[in-house]
């Protein structure tokens, strides 16, 4: 997902230094909001190992 997260953010920015206007900003948006998911998870996964990493010793 955080790969998927950077191939829209790259070509948000190619979109954007070629002048496609109303491509970049929605490819922004997709990135930074696959980027949260994914950073959500890797917390959220973090926390769920600690806890029960912890039970299981």
């Amino acid at each position: 997902m955080l790969r998927l997260a950077l191939i829209c953010l790259i070509v948000s920015i190619l979109a954007a230094v070629f002048g496609f206007g109303g491509v970049a900003p929605e490819f922004d948006d997709i990135a930074r909001m696959l980027f949260f998911i994914a950073a959500a998870l890797f917390v959220f996964l973090l926390v769920a190992g600690l806890t029960v990493g912890k039970k299981l010793w």
